[in-house]
């Protein structure tokens, strides 16, 4: 169980409408690379960890994503709050308005909408790490595009902070990584067995 903390991580306070603006941030809640398929994968991949530390790190990381996720949200619906059809038609925003008025619904910047296919467990400790190291690199370059395309302050602070904890994450998934590695036996991992190819396929043909 969780005690949920009534407050964000980050403070938001947009008094700025800009439906614009929502459309490209909009994108880390349900794009791609978003928060909310980096909560739902970490959650996820922490029951088949083999390394209780790295599953417990995974159950942190992904519960902070959710709180991310919030931060995301609470910009986009600042930044629509009060929205006139007018400024939702002027601003390209019209056609998300049709579907959800200014609800919160998950989609990337380019409109498509979020899939469970956007987030991997695999249930393979290397493979579920690399994936998140991945993940979180990918993160931090859309927080890099978002911030140089966006000039407003008060819509860029929390964006920044959003991108320095990617970073954070990155290197805790690197320790992470390093610690599974000396918990697992190196003959069943490519990775640390330059001769396991060799193995495989001589155990095949001998099959």
């Amino acid at each position: 169980m969780w005690c949920y903390e009534k407050r964000l991580q980050f403070p938001v306070k947009i008094n700025k409408t800009c439906p614009k603006t929502a459309q490209l941030i909009i994108s880390q809640y349900g794009g791609p690379d978003g928060e909310l398929s980096a909560s739902m994968r970490y959650l996820a991949q922490r029951y088949s960890m083999p390394v209780k530390k790295v599953g417990g790190l995974l159950t942190d990381i992904g519960t902070e994503e959710i709180n991310h996720m919030e931060i995301i949200c609470s910009m986009v619906y600042q930044l629509t709050k009060n929205l006139t059809p007018e400024q939702a038609k002027t601003a390209g925003f019209d056609a998300y308005y049709i579907d959800h008025t200014a609800g919160l619904w998950p989609q990337a910047a380019a409109g498509v909408p979020f899939t469970s296919l956007e987030f991997q467990s695999k249930g393979d400790a290397m493979t579920d790490l690399f994936e998140n190291l991945a993940a979180e690199q990918k993160a931090r370059t859309v927080y890099e595009n978002l911030l140089r395309v966006i000039d407003e302050p008060d819509v860029r602070e929390p964006l920044k902070f959003l991108r320095a904890r990617e970073i954070v994450h990155f290197q805790r998934f690197g320790e992470a990584l390093e610690m599974t590695k000396q918990k697992l036996d190196s003959k069943n991992f490519y990775y640390f067995n330059p001769e396991f190819d060799k193995e495989m396929f001589k155990s095949e043909k001998e099959n």
